[in-house]
């Protein structure tokens, strides 16, 4: 696999829109549903009310990973964090990740938050060996079965 760089992209291009789809595909076979109900629009990653960013393959163009951060209060919210198959395994969610943090700490947020859920192993184990750490439930899904909110100082 070519280089890979990140960089920031609307949420609501066709490309963008696609890896998307996909996540969300990815979300309903673990969970049922659409995969993810809470409410999301492309205002909400535009600098300074947050940011979406992707990986892309250089050789090819094609987009590998994506992950978005958009403004809770002092906070940065992660959201569409997702990695496709053929690059798992990599770091590239790691990447992904600081990517964000830089973002969010660059637009003045103190810590990134999210939700995530008991299906993920592997995003669980990514944020808590990132320094993430459990705290009460804040989001769309706050209260429900199976539910697991993070946060890390950033």
């Amino acid at each position: 696999m070519g280089q890979i760089k990140i960089r920031s992209a609307r949420f609501d291009e066709p490309e963008v829109v696609e890896l998307v789809a996909e996540n969300m595909r990815d979300l309903s076979e673990r969970y049922g549903g659409s995969g993810d109900d809470t409410p999301v629009a492309a205002a909400h990653f535009v600098l300074p009310a947050g940011e979406f960013l992707v990986a892309v393959r250089d050789d090819d163009g094609r987009l590998l990973a994506s992950a978005g951060w958009r403004r809770h209060g002092n906070d940065a919210e992660l959201k569409r964090m997702f990695t496709r198959a053929e690059a798992r395994g990599q770091g590239l969610a790691r990447r992904m990740l600081a990517a964000i943090e830089e973002s969010a700490r660059a637009a003045g947020c103190g810590r990134v938050i999210l939700e995530t859920g008991d299906k993920q192993p592997e995003a669980i184990a990514l944020y808590e060996s990132a320094g993430y750490e459990r705290i009460e439930d804040f989001g769309y899904y706050a209260g429900q079965s199976g539910v697991l909110s993070y946060a890390k100082k950033i």
